[in-house]
């Protein structure tokens, strides 16, 4: 589907994958997927048709200023192209792009058909950052918190989230999230683009604060770090990570986004709190409210979060 958001005239391109088992006069439970840097609406297919074959619709939106289009042109200007699309105006029209596509998509003639009060967002990368905004983070600008929050967004899936780079006090960019979240990673999980640089420590780091400031009760907090791996390895590219890790590990990442969505939009635990078990020997950690194991290369990881959370923390 071709959408245009005639209020910014911006094209808003996305793709909905719908589950075929979908049964008549029950609400289907709704995906918002945001792409990484240079990607498009039908990237990352493996996990949205794996979410409709479990009974969740998956709708996955097009950033027109940071998709494929990127890799275009005089490769001598990539990185150039790459630092401009990942500045704020474009990671802002990003979030503005999921809020419009949802509207689109719950005034459609499927939108009678889609449960309005279960819906997530998730993203890889750049999307992951897209869904932070959607589930509350907020930076400061001229003295003001920038509050992006949506509202209807329940839960949110973050894989591999980039840090808020340039933020001086990340802790509390995150740290007032109140929905339940999902972080995964890989402990070779790095992005390179010049300026823009972060490893997995970043990552681990970022699920460590989310939610820490939140008022009352904590909201169900997940995370899952392979062994080895790469940060494309969770694109629909097949080789990066390790020929026989990555499609282990796109097999565990979409099986565990679906048991963390029958917990958190569902109230089935049971996936969740099994999903660790054939995935034991590729994890190096594994933390959810009903387990939590430290192994491999994170084995000294708590010291390093210590110091990048500061003092106090």
């Amino acid at each position: 589907m071709d959408w245009r958001d005639q209020a910014r005239d911006r094209a808003v391109p996305v793709r909905l994958y719908w589950p075929k088992n979908a049964q008549q006069g029950r609400a289907v439970p709704l995906v918002l997927f945001s792409h990484g840097i240079g990607s498009s609406r039908r990237g990352y297919s493996y996990l949205g048709a794996y979410l409709a074959s479990q009974g969740y619709a998956s709708l996955h939106v097009q950033h027109v200023g940071s998709d494929r289009q990127l890799w275009l042109g005089n490769p001598l200007q990539l990185v150039d192209r790459l630092q401009t699309a990942a500045r704020e105006q474009e990671a802002l029209a990003r979030v503005a792009d999921v809020k419009f596509a949802l509207d689109q998509l719950l005034q459609s003639e499927r939108g009678g058909l889609i449960d309005a009060q279960r819906i997530a967002a998730a993203g890889h990368s750049y999307g992951a950052n897209t869904t932070l905004l959607l589930a509350g983070a907020q930076v400061q600008r001229e003295g003001h918190a920038l509050d992006l929050r949506e509202p209807r967004i329940k839960a949110a899936i973050l894989i591999s989230a980039p840090p808020f780079y340039g933020e001086a006090d990340k802790a509390s960019i995150t740290g007032g999230i109140r929905i339940p979240t999902l972080h995964i990673t890989a402990t070779e999980d790095v992005i390179r683009i010049p300026g823009y640089y972060s490893t997995a420590q970043d990552r681990l780091a970022l699920f460590e604060f989310t939610g820490s400031q939140a008022p009352g009760r904590s909201a169900l907090k997940a995370l899952a770090v392979f062994e080895g791996g790469s940060h494309s390895m969770f694109t629909d590219r097949g080789l990066t990570g390790g020929s026989s890790l990555n499609p282990r590990a796109k097999q565990a990442t979409k099986e565990l986004a679906a048991a963390f969505l029958d917990e958190v939009l569902l109230g089935r635990p049971q996936a969740l709190q099994s999903w660790g078990g054939p995935y034991r020997d590729i994890l190096a950690r594994w933390q959810t409210p009903y387990s939590s194991g430290v192994q491999g290369s994170l084995a000294e990881a708590a010291p390093v979060l210590k110091t990048l959370a500061g003092p106090g923390s």
